[in-house]
């Protein structure tokens, strides 16, 4: 037995739905999970990530939020992580740091 998260699963896909300003996971073609965001002034406010009930414990948020910092790392933007998800993660991938604003260098 592992003590890390499992692989996310196989079939999931992350697309930016821009019109809904959300990144979304899906799996089989079922939304899976969401992480919200707002762009503003080159900075992209990470804001909320949910994940459906039956699709916890597959590595969907934490693919979500790799999504997102891979996206805004492309884009050149800054990102303001206000999800306390996203927080966490950051907190276990210091290397993302230099992309991220508003919070105190570990």
């Amino acid at each position: 037995m592992t003590d890390g998260p499992p692989p996310p699963a196989v079939d999931l896909v992350i697309a930016d739905s821009a019109e809904r300003r959300r990144y979304e996971a899906t799996i089989g073609g079922e939304v899976a999970g969401v992480l919200e965001y707002m762009v503003k002034r080159e900075r992209i406010a990470l804001i909320h990530t949910e994940v459906s009930p039956g699709h916890e414990g597959q590595g969907v948020a934490a693919a979500l939020a790799r999504s997102a910092l891979d996206d805004a790392r492309r884009r050149g933007l800054r990102v303001i992580a206000i999800c306390p998800y996203v927080q966490r993660y950051l907190e276990r991938h210091p290397e993302d740091g230099d992309i991220v604003v508003g919070r105190s260098p570990t």
